[in-house]
C-alpha cells in the first residue's frame, strides 16, 4: 500500500465514541462504503449509526441463485447485493422495517418464482420501468424503505469475475485453473491467486465517481476478499476515483479467512493481496478485531509499513460468531470518521 503523503503515525487505537444520534447536515462525515453481500450490509449497519451522509457502492458480479437467474433472463444488473444494501439502510419507522423484511423475503413453492426474494423482483421491475436506469430504480426503492443513505451499483453493466485458482493437491496435473463466475470461484477447491473483471473497463455511473470525490471517508471491506472487495479496484474508473479522492481510505479486515478464497490467510496476507491492487490508492487506516489477530505485533508492523493507522478493537459479535457486530464496528469506525 502506498503511504499517504501526510501519513498518520501508525499505532494501535482503541474504539472511538459514538454520537447519540447519527450526525446530519454539515457536521456529518460523507462516507462511501464499497463491497457486496453480507460484509457490506454489516458495514452499512455500522455506518448508519454515525452519519446520514452514506453511500453504498455495490458489486454487480453475482451470478448465482435468484440474481443469476434474473441476469441470464433479462438485460439488467443482478439485483441481490443491491437489495441487501437497501434493506440494511431501511429507515427505523415500523413501515420501513416491514418493507425491509418484505425485500428480503424469499417466495416459497416450487414454480418459476420459488426462491426469488421479493426485493429482487421489485428492483428488476423498477429497472425496467425506468428504462434500465439502475440508479433511478434504486433511489425510488430507497425512498419507499426510507433508506438512511443511497445505494449505487459499481458498474452500469453486469460483471463477470475470472480467477486463476491453484489446486491444493500436489499431484494434480492441472495445478492452476481459470475459473469464471462468482459462484464457481467461491465453490472451487483451491486458493485464488489472481482475479479480473470482464468487461475490463465497464461504464461507471457519474453518481458513483462524484460520491467518491466528495467523500470524507471511503471504506473497503469486510467481505469476500476476491469477489466483493478487490473488484472495486479492478474497474479502471473506480480505481482512478479512489486514487484521486482526498478521503481517508479505511480497510476493514475480515474476522476469519474465507474457505476457497483466502484459506489460511493471516490479516497481513489479506493486506498484501490488497496492496498488489492499490497502484496509487492510499490507505490511511486498517480496522481489525483485537480478538481475531494472532500476531498483533506483525499486523502493526505491516500497517506501519504502509503509513497507515491500525484501529484494533473488539468488533466481532460478543457471542463469538464470526460476524462483525454493527454497534462495536461503529465505535471503531467513529475513531476515523471525523478525522481527515
Amino acid at each position: 500500500m502506498p503511504a499517504p503523503t501526510s501519513a498518520v503515525p501508525s499505532r494501535a487505537t482503541a474504539a472511538g465514541v459514538l454520537p447519540e444520534q447519527p450526525l446530519s447536515g454539515p457536521l456529518a462525515p460523507r462516507v462511501v462504503a464499497l463491497g457486496g453481500g453480507h460484509g457490506l450490509s454489516q458495514a452499512l449497519a455500522a455506518w448508519r449509526r454515525i452519519t446520514t451522509e452514506l453511500t453504498a457502492v455495490v458489486t454487480v458480479a453475482d451470478d448465482g441463485g435468484s440474481s443469476g437467474r434474473i441476469r441470464r433472463e433479462m438485460p439488467v444488473l443482478p439485483p441481490g447485493d443491491l437489495r441487501m444494501a437497501l434493506a440494511a439502510l431501511a429507515g427505523p419507522a415500523a413501515r420501513h422495517q416491514e418493507l425491509a423484511v418484505l425485500l428480503q423475503h424469499r417466495l416459497g413453492g416450487w414454480g418459476a418464482l420459488a426462491g426469488h426474494p421479493v426485493g429482487n423482483l421489485l428492483l428488476t421491475g423498477l429497472m425496467e420501468v425506468h428504462g434500465g436506469d439502475t440508479c433511478r430504480a434504486l433511489d425510488v426503492l430507497g425512498e419507499l424503505v426510507g433508506a438512511c443513505g443511497r445505494v449505487l451499483p459499481m458498474a452500469e453493466v453486469p460483471l463477470d469475475l475470472v480467477a486463476r485458482v491453484e489446486s491444493v493437491d500436489p499431484d494434480d496435473p492441472r495445478r492452476s485453473r481459470t475459473i469464471r463466475g462468482q459462484v464457481a470461484i467461491a465453490s472451487t477447491p483451491g486458493r485464488v491467486r489472481d482475479i479480473r473483471v470482464e468487461p475490463a473497463d465497464p461504464a461507471v455511473a457519474p453518481e458513483v465517481t462524484d460520491a467518491i470525490a466528495a467523500a470524507d471517508v471511503v471504506t473497503l471491506g469486510p467481505g469476500s476478499w476476491y469477489t466483493s472487495v478487490l473488484p472495486h479496484l479492478l474497474v479502471p474508473q473506480l480505481h482512478a476515483a479512489l486514487a484521486a479522492t482526498s478521503a481517508r481510505v479505511v480497510v476493514v479486515l475480515n474476522l476469519v479467512p474465507q474457505a476457497g478464497e483466502t484459506d489460511g490467510f493471516s490479516p497481513e496476507q489479506h493486506l498484501e493481496v490488497l496492496s498488489a491492487h492499490l497502484d496509487g490508492v492510499a490507505v490511511h487506516a486498517v480496522v481489525a478485531d483485537e480478538h481475531s489477530v494472532v500476531d498483533r505485533r506483525g499486523l502493526l508492523s505491516a500497517v506501519r509499513g504502509y503509513g497507515a493507522e491500525l484501529i484494533l478493537a473488539p468488533v466481532a459479535e460478543p457471542d463469538g460468531a464470526p460476524r462483525h457486530d454493527p454497534a462495536r464496528l461503529a465505535a471503531a469506525l467513529a475513531a476515523v470518521a471525523g478525522a481527515r
